[in-house]
């Protein structure tokens, strides 16, 4: 068996009313100022003051960084490592979905490890040497899973292409998953970040680096979110919390073995047309799941038994099927839309070169052409 690494968060927190454990957690480690990480309809919404709040309560000082775009950017990051300087603090909290976290990674890594000012350096697998600032991760989408991963993705928008960055020293020190932390989120945001969640846990579950235990976390996300997503989009406190669980559960897996074309095609689309980063997600992933059918062995059949189809008495070609519709009918059920009317056709070129480009890519079950890129993003036309 070859040697399969794996990192994870030293501690997280799990449950309604888990954000409590925060003053306890920043005393024990004799931390003295916060700089919380958060985007600024979460601030303009009340959402970050739920922690804000308990920072005032129990005399913990804080400097509120905002300038975070749904599509974090270059700038975005310098900025904050600016703001974090001239803060004074010496930790971080991120609260929000993958931009919040995805900019706090990139502060944290850059405030210790210098040498990588330059955003861009930290593209692919970076060999920084030091730990990010002591991070603790607040989401507030059922989607990215970013409070658990490595990864994390930035936007050059000057080049209209997004980055992802592979850093071990990236993860947060510790993650905090309350569902009453999601519980404002609108029905649209919970269906797209549900729909990210079941993209990474499908093109972690079959990419070609998957194994055992990658297997094992992201099958229980699949039935997790199959049981929880539509529950979670109306707002059900049992659904809320069952998301929480299954996008961390997933990302603890994907964020180690990587993901697809799925999501190398969303990030294009994001950076293109600034399509949120989920809508793009659950547009391709029944397309990226065709494509790919072939190349899975049995694991379609697991999808869709996951996803609740009895696949009793069905063919290898019957279940491969039956694993799409299903995620399609997800979909579509939670109102994602199946055509993106921004796409132009004299756009293609650039949008499959940049996929074939994306970090993503090389996970793939299955390799794809330029032209075999043009076929699947022209179904969205």
């Amino acid at each position: 068996m070859a040697v399969n690494r794996f990192v994870l968060n030293g501690v997280s927190y799990h449950g309604h009313g888990a954000i409590n454990e925060i003053p306890g957690i920043i005393q024990s480690k004799g931390l003295k100022k916060a700089f919380v990480a958060s985007d600024p309809d979460l601030v303009k919404f009340g959402v970050t003051a739920k922690v804000t709040d308990l920072l005032d309560k129990n005399n913990i000082p804080y400097t509120l960084y905002s300038d975070i775009k749904p599509n974090p950017t270059i700038e975005n990051v310098q900025n904050g490592v600016a703001a974090y300087k001239e803060s004074g603090a010496d930790f971080m909290i991120t609260i929000g979905g993958g931009s919040s976290m995805d900019t706090g990674k990139g502060i944290g890594v850059i405030i210790n490890n210098p040498e990588f000012a330059d955003v861009r350096s930290l593209e692919g697998v970076a060999p920084t040497k030091k730990r990010t600032v002591f991070t603790i991760a607040v989401p507030t989408t059922g989607g990215t899973g970013a409070e658990s991963t490595i990864n994390y993705v930035i936007t050059d928008v000057e080049k209209k292409r997004k980055f992802v960055c592979v850093d071990p020293n990236d993860i947060p020190d510790v993650a905090v998953v309350d569902p009453d932390m999601m519980s404002s989120m609108p029905k649209g945001l919970t269906a797209s970040t549900g729909m990210d969640a079941l993209t990474h846990a499908i093109e972690g579950y079959t990419t070609a680096a998957a194994w055992e235990l990658s297997d094992t976390l992201n099958l229980e996300a699949i039935k997790l979110i199959g049981a929880n997503l539509r529950k979670a989009v109306d707002n059900d406190p049992d659904g809320r919390e069952g998301m929480a669980l299954a996008q961390y559960v997933t990302a603890m897996a994907y964020s180690n073995v990587g993901l697809g074309i799925a999501h190398s095609m969303a990030h294009t689309l994001g950076a293109v047309y600034d399509t949120p980063h989920g809508v793009a997600c659950a547009m391709m992933l029944p397309i990226v799941m065709e494509f790919n059918a072939e190349c899975t062995g049995d694991k379609f059949k697991y999808i869709a038994e996951a996803l609740g189809v009895d696949t009793t008495g069905m063919d290898q070609s019957t279940y491969r099927k039956a694993a799409v519709d299903a995620v399609r009918q997800l979909s579509v059920d939670v109102g994602i839309p199946t055509k993106l009317e921004k796409l132009k056709e004299e756009d293609l070129d650039f949008l499959c070169e940049s996929a074939a480009a994306d970090a993503c890519a090389p996970g793939n079950p299955r390799p794809a052409s330029l032209d075999e890129f043009r076929e699947m993003f022209k179904k969205l036309m």
